[in-house]
């Protein structure tokens, strides 16, 4: 990715500096020529102001909110690479919009979103929403060609990223995708963006459990599943899904995460009643239908 140009001092800045050394200049000496007591005072203050007007203090304060929303574990890490993606959440930085800079903006201001809808898990519900919405603001920015806004082209490209770099299978997020996408030229609300970010968030979540439930399945010599453990333990999820009448994308999760060891288990023991012989079922197959009933419970874009 190209280096951030260095922005030059604004107009804002160098008056708010040339009154600050007016200040100080003005508090060095008493009328006798010696150096007034209240110097050092009068330049913290001053610097104090400075440092607020420029937006400085705002800024840092921000910058700690969101380590504390978000705990890494490497803090000094985590916020210089929030300072490095703070570049074009303003429409003032990047907005000529202009070819052959406008791919190379969107494609920052996608990447500077994914960030920042990374900060926190789904579950940290007013954390996440609230990188929700710096997000869309961040792709929502006007050049001198563009109204505010986000379009449907953007909000779906941005599905598809986080889809892939999640390393879901793309046979298994194609249907969502489908479902919850809008058109290109189309305007997406806030409240549509943050479901749809919601929504494939918890799906990768949803397909990792379900991977590693295969995990359980597997015979390691053969690295297949028997078809009716399988086939068991999808139709347990199924009912657990079905049961659950909440269209929350989150509750979906927890309806699986009721699933126990006891009821699997006696899925699995009447599927092996039957000593039939059995196809294997790949892990492939597992992962596609388990999104399948997850992406039932999905109410479509529109």
């Amino acid at each position: 990715m190209a280096a951030l140009p260095v922005p030059l001092p604004s107009a804002k800045m160098a008056a708010v500096e040339k009154r600050r050394q007016a200040v100080a200049q003005a508090t060095s000496f008493t009328d006798s020529g010696r150096p007034g007591v209240s110097r050092a005072a009068a330049t913290t203050e001053s610097e104090e102001d400075f440092l607020r007007q420029v937006g400085v203090t705002e800024m840092l304060r921000a910058a700690l909110l969101k380590v504390l929303e978000a705990r890494p574990e490497e803090p000094i890490a985590f916020l210089a690479h929030y300072f490095e993606n703070m570049g074009l959440r303003s429409p003032v930085n990047g907005g000529a919009g202009e070819p052959p800079g406008q791919l190379l903006l969107q494609q920052q201001r996608l990447g500077r979103a994914l960030w920042h809808l990374r900060l926190a898990h789904h579950s940290q519900r007013t954390a996440f929403n609230n990188n929700v919405g710096v997000a869309y603001e961040c792709l929502s920015a006007s050049g001198r060609k563009k109204k505010p806004g986000l379009d449907g082209r953007t909000y779906s490209e941005l599905l598809k990223r986080i889809c892939r770099d999640g390393e879901a299978p793309e046979e298994v997020v194609a249907p969502l995708l489908r479902k919850i996408q809008c058109r290109d030229h189309e305007a997406v609300p806030l409240a549509v963006f943050r479901a749809g970010m919601l929504t494939c968030f918890v799906l990768l979540e949803f397909v990792a459990r379900a991977g590693a439930l295969y995990r359980l399945l597997e015979d390691p010599g053969l690295a297949v599943a028997d078809r009716r453990l399988g086939q068991a333990v999808l139709d347990t999820l199924e009912g657990a899904l079905q049961a659950s009448d909440d269209t929350a994308p989150a509750r979906y999760l927890e309806a699986g995460s009721r699933l126990g060891p006891d009821s699997l288990a006696l899925a699995m023991d009447r599927a092996l009643v039957a000593r039939r012989p059995s196809a294997p079922m790949t892990r492939e197959e597992f992962l596609e239908k388990a999104a399948a009933l997850f992406i039932a419970k999905v109410k479509p874009v529109g």
